[in-house]
């Protein structure tokens, strides 16, 4: 690997050059246990050791501002941050965005969140809950840029369509979007319209992966474990909208995928044959210690990505959901309903936030043909998103 490339993130930048957004503001900051600068050092902490401003309220999203509840769906409670005395006010709760009440005694929030590139992921929609609320109730806005850990050049998968928005999608973004946090920040602020401003990073680029950065990895949420999980994620996450195991309740998530029904090599075999640029599937067996499954053998297979440049996860997710289905149709289910907060749609439609993939894939679709239907509509994407772009 190439020597890694120093990247100043956007939350030490604010703290070094950008203090004076700060001087004199009550501050609410929106982090959790991936909110650290290069010494490991939590943002909480260094927020609260400023004496140019007074840090009133921390605000956490899923699993937490310490990162304490490990499964998803699990809500947080409310309370006071050990470490700060400060008042913590969960964002996984029963409310998703913040209340007049919690917002009473900050001027400014600050968001400091570390995303993986994949529009099923909470934390962008924290945010974009947060300028909302900051629109509402007149609060400014800071969002400290962090790095796209699957780099921003590529961009895959079917778009959300109107109408089909959740708390795991709630603005029409393809799959594996390649925006960075603070990007998507603008893009979602021209509809919103608050008083924003994003600290860009310095030396981060649209080519460069987690790893060819010199930003430490801290697991942005416990299933995330490595930037190899985040590699997949994009692809694997689909299965969280079936009954089939996404490998919660293993030391490899999102990279172990099967079920007990599975013949492991079958599977692997099947998978292998579509010569999927940049990835190996090794059949595999593995017992989910929490989760689906729990305690049960399940057959799949292992997902080895050999080249990532040229590895296209979300066809590789929905090829597993695709060929599962085909091989054990009596016993394949989709996932019922609650998810993520939807307690009626079928949770595989708010996954991919729309109908007609599982639609398709009900019908016995190729992926050639699912890529063929979402193609344009993500070149378009692709295209537009040049006005948001900060690298």
């Amino acid at each position: 690997m190439s020597r890694r490339r120093r990247t100043v993130l956007g939350v030490e930048r604010l703290l070094e050059e950008r203090a004076h957004l700060l001087r004199g503001a009550r501050v609410g900051l929106v982090c959790n246990q991936a909110s650290v600068d290069h010494e490991l050092r939590h943002v909480a902490d260094l927020f609260k050791e400023e004496r140019g401003w007074r840090l009133t309220a921390l605000f956490g999203p899923q699993h937490g501002i310490r990162g304490t509840e490990q499964d998803n769906m699990i809500e947080t409670p409310h309370g006071v941050d050990k470490e700060t005395g400060v008042p913590v006010y969960s964002l996984y709760s029963e409310v998703r965005e913040p209340t007049a009440e919690m917002l009473s005694e900050v001027d400014v929030l600050v968001v400091d969140l570390q995303d993986v590139g994949c529009r099923i992921y909470t934390f962008i929609y924290t945010m974009m809950n947060c300028l909302r609320a900051a629109r509402r109730y007149g609060k400014g806005v800071i969002v400290c840029d962090r790095p796209n850990p699957i780099g921003g050049v590529a961009v895959e998968g079917n778009m959300l369509e109107r109408g089909h928005e959740s708390f795991v999608g709630q603005y029409p973004l393809p799959t594996r979007h390649g925006m960075t946090v603070g990007e998507l920040a603008l893009m979602f602020n021209e509809e919103i319209g608050c008083d924003l401003e994003v600290v860009p990073m310095c030396g981060w680029g649209r080519e460069v992966w987690f790893d060819q950065t010199d930003v430490p990895w801290v697991m942005p949420s416990p299933n995330m474990p490595t930037l190899e999980t985040a590699t997949v994620f994009s692809g694997t996450v689909h299965l969280e909208g079936t009954e089939m195991s996404e490998g919660r309740g293993t030391t490899r998530p999102f990279e172990l995928v099967g079920a007990p029904y599975v013949e492991a090599a079958r599977l692997a075999r099947r998978l292998e044959g579509y010569g999927f640029e940049g990835v190996r599937f090794r059949a595999c067996y593995f017992k989910p210690t929490f989760q689906k499954h729990a305690g049960r053998v399940c057959g799949g297979v292992q997902i080895h990505v050999t080249k990532r440049e040229g590895f296209r996860p979300v066809e590789v997710g929905l090829a597993v959901v695709r060929e599962v289905r085909a091989m054990y149709g009596e016993q394949f289910r989709w996932r019922e309903p609650p998810y993520e907060y939807e307690h009626e749609r079928n949770p595989f439609d708010v996954i991919t936030g729309t109908t007609w993939v599982r639609e398709a894939l009900e019908r016995g679709a190729s992926i050639e043909e699912l890529v063929a239907r979402w193609r344009s509509a993500t070149a378009g994407f692709a295209a537009e998103r040049g006005r948001w772009l900060l690298y």
